[in-house]
């Protein structure tokens, strides 16, 4: 049986891709490349900070309510009906201010009866007065007998004691009748009234109709734990500050956040600690002319405890911690290349860390991009725009376990 082949010639354009698959060409997915990226990509830019010593303070923050400096209850101190009130109820008011008006006629019938009562007397203790000087005469002559005359001098001292116990009911219902007039006791802001006119007003139950409270100047009681406490102590005691920290500097960080205009000095610290909390009290004294301070508030104070020359310090944005707690980390070393280092870190100033080995100045620790960079890595470091940062806390130092 004879075999016939039958040839076809390859077209052109399929010998051409083959020559060119086999001159040396890595095709994307094989060794050498990465699909979807260039050969050479450019290097990551990251957020630099170049370390520089600064001079720190050193302050211990506390938590903090904002008291009244002086607090009085104004309360009845004469039974009546209420006539009037006398103030506006949130306002400033002065020592002795007349507030509440309380009807007065009983007590001012009572003063009435006290001045004719003492009237009486008066005139009782002259006419025995006069008889007493008459029978002394007349004794002396056997006018009248001895006994006429000791009776004149025990009357007239009789009706002279009449005369100091009815001078004292005058003062009595005189002071009745000055309660009617409810004045302030002391100087300060006043509330709402708790009393309104026509309400019976009781001096048996002491009826509380306002409270006042001095609100310039004002208090701030912290508290702290005892341990705190004894740090607190012995820091302020290094820097040469008075027994018990007293006169040092507190700066006020409000509610919202913002740092109160006017600082203030520690004035008090409590002797005793606590039993169920194991906490001190602590008391700051801050001017307060605008009345921004309201009693109740919470605020935070920053207690001034002494000063660190030439601080180390960098953002916390910028440290990380593995499972042990050690705190790392990620630099550019002048060849532009990630280094990993290192630290311990001390306080915390604001959103700085302290460091206190590790780093020195001069330095730049990546603190954006971290997440697009290894070690041993080249990148791009630029600048940290310090706008892009939450704000920091102005100035203060609080200790922390490294």
């Amino acid at each position: 049986m004879n075999l016939i082949f039958f040839w076809r010639p390859v077209p052109c354009l399929l010998l051409a891709l083959l020559a060119a698959t086999g001159c040396g060409r890595t095709p994307t997915g094989l060794a050498g490349g990465s699909p979807g990226a260039p050969a050479h990509a450019a290097p990551a830019e990251v957020g630099v900070v170049t370390i520089t010593p600064t001079n720190l303070t050193l302050t211990t923050e506390l938590p903090g309510r904002v008291n009244a400096e002086r607090i009085a209850e104004v309360r009845a101190r004469a039974t009546g009906i209420l006539l009037q009130r006398l103030f506006d109820e949130g306002a400033d008011v002065t020592n002795d201010q007349v507030l509440f008006q309380i009807d007065p006629a009983l007590f001012k019938a009572s003063y009435d009866n006290a001045q004719a009562t003492l009237a009486k007397a008066e005139a009782a203790l002259g006419e025995a007065q006069t008889t007493a000087r008459r029978n002394e005469t007349l004794a002396k002559v056997k006018g009248v007998s001895q006994q006429a005359y000791e009776d004149a001098l025990a009357a007239e001292k009789e009706d002279q004691a009449e005369v100091l116990a009815d001078k004292a009911s005058l003062e009595t219902a005189a002071l009745n009748l000055g309660y009617a007039r409810v004045t302030a006791p002391i100087s300060g802001r006043i509330g709402k009234a708790l009393i309104t006119e026509g309400a019976l007003a009781s001096a048996t139950d002491a009826t509380e109709m306002a409270v006042i409270q001095q609100l310039d100047p004002i208090f701030v009681d912290f508290t702290q734990s005892s341990a705190d406490q004894l740090k607190l102590r012995r820091a302020l005691a290094a820097t040469g500050g008075a027994p018990g920290g007293k006169g040092a500097r507190i700066t006020l960080v409000l509610e919202d956040g913002t740092v109160y205009s006017a600082t203030g000095q520690l004035v008090f610290s409590d002797v005793t600690v606590d039993e169920a909390t194991g906490s001190v009290t602590v008391r700051g004294e801050f001017p307060n002319a605008d009345k921004l301070l309201l009693p109740g508030m919470f605020v935070r104070g920053r207690i001034e405890t002494g000063s660190q020359p030439q601080a180390i310090t960098v953002p916390q944005r910028g440290v990380s911690r593995d499972a042990n707690g050690q705190a790392s980390v990620l630099m550019v070393n002048a060849q532009n290349q990630v280094e990993q280092r290192s630290i311990q870190t001390g306080a915390v100033a604001g959103d700085q860390w302290v460091v206190t080995s590790g780093l020195t100045g001069g330095e730049r620790v990546i603190v954006e991009g971290l997440q697009k960079v290894h070690v041993g890595a080249t990148v791009k470091p630029v600048p940290f725009a310090a706008s892009d940062a939450p704000p920091a806390a102005a100035a203060a130092v609080t200790p922390v376990n490294p």
